[in-house]
């Protein structure tokens, strides 16, 4: 959520970086101005009013000690009106508060300044590309079909038991889930992340810290006699433990890793891109999530940018970095950047990570400060990525180390998976 401070002050600004997002602020901002202004209108006459109110007591409590009922009685007569004020404005400064509320948790995140122009993917910004891009064989085969052909993943099973989007993982391909989770894990915890092990479930409140809410209602599942949903990513109980919470700056940055399920409805999604394991309602991902001084954050987002992309390069998958543009970016974004593998067989690229700085957008709501040295009150950065979601990373595993004797199995995972071959 953004600062109204911040809003208040910089109000062209505001408008003016919302559009890089496709935003059009201009109505929206001109309203939050004009309630805030009202807020703090009602809240001084309120203030009066209540200090007037205290004032009077005061004499009144003098002139009963001094004797003087009558005069006391009479003032109390104006104490009456006085309160009867007051409550026409305080329930006058609720109906400000909320309607200011509603609005700004509306707004999307400002994007940063380098973040470049644009609508679609297509404007994205390629920043860097490695790896050969061989072109697949006339006998390579996607990746849904190979799952089929060395029974590693049944899709029709998974279909049975729940529905689309939820697929059975077998055998192998059941021992290449844990070992990849173990390997992104293990890669984590030496690269100074704690790991933690959250909740699948949150509750509303959290839902909103991390802007999930209201934003993202429709792609969340709600479970509604309990009034919680179940996490779209671990982004969102690993962030919210530092919720209500005030660090030290001597404790920045905080570094914490999780393998977490994934739950989302992709309301909408079809076709020949979300096939197989393109797109699916249920994932396993590793997710990397800092807590950060704001004059560090993106120094610490290209060290996050180059840890995912250590992670690729010890798989050996073919993969680029993209800067998005403001039309491609979330809601809760300021910056992001997106690694995507090649998928040979597909002829096509699959994003398989997001690493943002959030500034301080979700601190405000999470109500997440710190102390600087100063003892003076600051809010943090947060800051989040995918380290990696396995579905597509899976995809371009399968598709890209096919050979007439099987599988490939890359060498960093051989120590886990326990076989260098799906044959």
């Amino acid at each position: 959520m953004l600062s109204l401070n911040f809003i208040r002050e910089q109000t062209q600004e505001v408008v003016d970086r919302l559009a890089l997002k496709n935003f059009n602020g201009t109505i929206v901002i001109s309203r939050i101005v004009e309630l805030d202004n009202q807020r703090r209108d009602t809240q001084k006459k309120l203030d009066d009013i209540q200090s007037q109110g205290n004032a009077i007591a005061r004499e009144i409590g003098v002139l009963f000690q001094s004797g003087k009922v009558t005069e006391a009685n009479r003032l109390k007569e104006n104490t009456g009106v006085l309160k009867s004020q007051a409550k026409e404005l305080d329930l006058s400064l609720e109906s400000i508060k909320k309607e200011l509320d509603e609005l700004l948790v509306r707004i999307p995140n400002l994007p940063h300044p380098s973040v470049p122009p644009g609508k679609t993917p297509e404007d994205n910004l390629v920043v860097l590309q490695e790896g050969e891009i061989i072109p697949a064989a006339e006998t390579a085969v996607p990746h849904w079909d190979l799952t089929t052909k060395y029974d590693l993943i049944d899709f029709i099973t998974g279909n049975k038991i729940t529905g689309a989007g939820f697929p059975l993982y077998k055998g192998k391909g059941a021992r290449l889930q844990r070992a990849l989770i173990n390997f992104f894990l293990d890669e984590a915890i030496k690269a100074g992340y704690t790991e933690v092990q959250p909740p699948y479930m949150v509750n509303a409140a959290s839902a909103y810290a991390t802007g999930q809410l209201p934003d993202k209602d429709a792609q969340m599942y709600h479970v509604a006699l309990d009034d919680l949903y179940l996490i779209p990513t671990a982004e969102v109980p690993v962030t919210n433990i530092y919720r209500d919470t005030i660090l030290k700056s001597q404790e920045l940055p905080v570094r914490n890793v999780a393998y977490s399920a994934c739950f989302r409805r992709e309301a909408g999604s079809y076709g020949k891109d979300v096939r197989g394991l393109n797109r699916l309602h249920q994932f396993d991902k590793v997710e990397i999530v800092q807590i950060a001084h704001p004059d560090q954050s993106y120094k610490i987002l290209e060290e996050m940018r180059e840890y995912v992309t250590g992670l690729l390069r010890k798989l050996e998958l073919p993969f680029r970095i993209l800067k998005l543009c403001g039309g491609d970016m979330s809601f809760t974004s300021a910056l992001t950047y997106d690694m995507e593998v090649w998928s040979s067989s597909q002829a096509r690229w699959l994003e398989v990570s997001s690493i943002s700085n959030f500034e301080t957008f979700q601190s405000n709501r999470l109500k997440l400060r710190f102390k600087d040295e100063t003892g003076k009150m600051q809010t943090a950065h947060t800051l989040n990525g995918s380290a990696l979601a396995l579905p597509r990373i899976v995809a371009a595993l399968l598709e890209n180390n096919q050979t007439p004797d099987g599988i490939i199995i890359p060498r960093a995972l051989v120590p886990y998976t326990g076989f260098d071959l799906i044959g």
